[in-house]
């Protein structure tokens, strides 16, 4: 099912309209996962929660994206992805605004559950869709920005409900878990009109939908022959049992292992920083808070370079590259505990920019490794695996730091970005250049198409910074 026409495309204002509607999910779970972190502990006092009733409020999103992409994966590559991408944004909006009504603590946990499955259910819908429209050479830079996104949505939460304890000093918190309905409300806004999919709509066999639609958004005829010969010529149609055996079960393993031996050490450094740097010796109200709001932005920074990198090195050098430079910070705080504080800051600054190529592979990969009739159910179920990782590496930090102390945990941590290395030596495959159908085809020659982007292609959605054609 090769489309030229989607893949050659040039990029113009729709494509623009369907990225910034797109990154919205992702803003979306950084400022939700985030401004939970600024109101529990005003939430604690105001409903004087215990320690454990806390930590369930704390992990209820968490849990509820694991189910979310677990279970709205399937559905998605069943119904559409544009139906399931405007009900996921409405109920968001709806449990967002709810919470300002709340009185009792399993009300805010079921709220919380309710916006986690929402917002991992938005990630295989619009990843998905944003890279089936997505021309070739711009699939990179859309991933970049999808990740990024994530980062800004962390950081908003932590301005807003900032402004919001200033603003409202008795029962803020209920106007923080709230504030999350005015970004949905946009996000729902941008997506009104978002057409389907017509790589989707060729794989149910709806031939002549998708040639229209073809023709009204992209402005491009192609002819009904020409999609059925695609059709019937592109890579063998997948069912979800195909997850689980052959080359496909091969890629979910390196996509479910890498993603998760990246988010472990990465969640425990964003949300456990200035306790980290505390262990270190260091003052956690300036230095650590200082020291964090830096390496998070370092996490957002080291995006920028990989976007451009990964389409002229390639993704498999890059991810490969990327995770040994990973653990050589991490190795360095090992067995440096008493490291004065630039170091410290240095090699958690280093980590997190390292982590770039990695954070746009996070979503490029497994996009591009899994066809269309299977790919949304592919990206829901990494996106829960993953979640377990980042919900057993919030709950062990803390414990770790208590048993093992700050070398074990750094020590732990090399661990586990080690076996990410291993993966990405043994099963990293090559996708630069290639078409999705290529791509996600189930064997073949890995090397890049003869038309992979070069410097030289304009490139409408370059990185900020990176070169513009005039």
């Amino acid at each position: 099912m090769k489309i030229d026409v989607i893949e050659e495309a040039p990029v113009g204002a729709f494509h623009r309209k369907l990225l910034v509607a797109c990154c919205g999910g992702p803003l979306l779970d950084g400022y939700l996962l985030s401004i939970v972190g600024v109101a529990l502990g005003d939430i604690t006092r105001d409903l004087e929660l215990s320690g454990s009733t806390a930590a369930l409020i704390g992990v209820a999103a968490i849990v509820g994206m694991f189910f979310g992409g677990l279970l709205i994966g399937p559905l998605a590559d069943v119904v559409g992805r544009r139906t399931m991408y405007t009900i996921d944004l409405a109920t968001l909006f709806v449990a967002s605004l709810a919470s300002l009504v709340t009185t009792e603590p399993w009300q805010i946990v079921a709220l919380r559950f309710l916006i986690g499955f929402a917002i991992g259910a938005d990630y295989p819908i619009a990843t998905a869709l944003l890279t089936e429209w997505c021309p070739r050479r711009q699939r990179v830079r859309a991933m970049g920005w999808v990740i990024m996104a994530w980062y800004f949505g962390a950081m908003a939460a932590y301005v807003v409900g900032y402004l919001i304890t200033l603003a409202v000093p008795e029962g803020g918190w209920r106007w923080m878990l709230a504030s999350s309905a005015v970004l949905s409300a946009i996000v729902l806004a941008l997506r009104h009109g978002t057409p389907e999919s017509p790589r989707w709509l060729i794989d149910k066999g709806r031939v002549d939908e998708a040639r229209e639609l073809i023709r009204s958004v992209l402005g491009a005829d192609v002819s009904r022959e020409q999609l059925l010969t695609a059709r019937t010529e592109g890579i063998r149609r997948g069912s979800i049992r195909a997850l689980f055996r052959g080359v496909y079960l091969r890629r979910l393993l390196f996509v479910s292992l890498f993603y998760t031996c990246q988010v472990v050490p990465m969640w425990a450094i964003y949300v456990f920083g200035p306790q980290l740097l505390g262990a270190f010796g260091f003052d956690a109200l300036t230095i650590g808070t200082v020291g964090s709001a830096l390496v998070s932005l370092l996490f957002l920074v080291g995006c920028i370079p990989a976007m451009r990198l990964l389409e002229s090195v390639g993704r498999r050098p890059m991810i490969t590259w990327s995770f040994g430079l990973m653990t050589l910070p991490l190795l360095v705080l090992g067995l440096w505990n008493d490291a004065p504080v630039a170091v410290v800051l240095g090699c958690f600054s280093l980590y997190a920019f390292f982590a770039g190529a990695p954070g746009i592979l996070e979503w490029l990969y497994p996009n591009e490794l899994f066809p269309t009739s299977i790919r949304a159910t592919a990206v829901g179920m990494v996106v829960a695996l993953s979640k377990i990782g980042a919900a057993v590496g919030t709950y062990l930090v803390p414990m770790s730091l208590v048993h093992w102390g700050v070398s074990g945990t750094m020590y732990a941590g090399v661990a586990i970005t080690a076996v990410g290395l291993v993966a990405c030596i043994a099963w990293a495959e090559e996708t630069r250049g290639r078409t999705l159908e290529d791509a996600a085809g189930d064997g073949g020659p890995t090397r890049p198409s003869v038309t992979a982007a070069t410097k030289d292609d304009p490139d409408p959605l370059a990185a900020p910074g990176a070169h513009r054609a005039s």
